[in-house]
């Protein structure tokens, strides 16, 4: 398969094919201490997961004092206590 274009496609006579600039001479921040954390940021991870198990914990307590419905109890006559009327039964 040929993937070459045929003439009457090519660039104009002026134009300069784009070339990759050079890396810089910083590659951004990514020296020998790249990808190395502190003590620190390991104690403060910890803090926040914990943090989090107890947000959570505290979270399911309230959430199981919440009732399953909000709505008003509704007053059904009990068929025991006799309050159906005389010509009822």
């Amino acid at each position: 398969m040929n993937l070459t274009l045929p003439p009457e496609f090519s660039p104009p006579a002026g134009a300069v094919p784009l070339a990759q600039q050079p890396p810089p001479e910083d590659p951004g921040g990514q020296g020998e201490e790249f990808g190395k954390s502190s003590p620190v940021a390991l104690v403060v991870m910890l803090l926040f997961f914990v943090a989090v198990a107890l947000l959570a914990r505290s979270m399911n307590k309230h959430l199981k004092r919440i009732p399953e419905s909000f709505d008003p109890p509704q007053d059904r006559p009990d068929d025991d206590t006799g309050s159906a009327a005389p010509g009822d039964r």
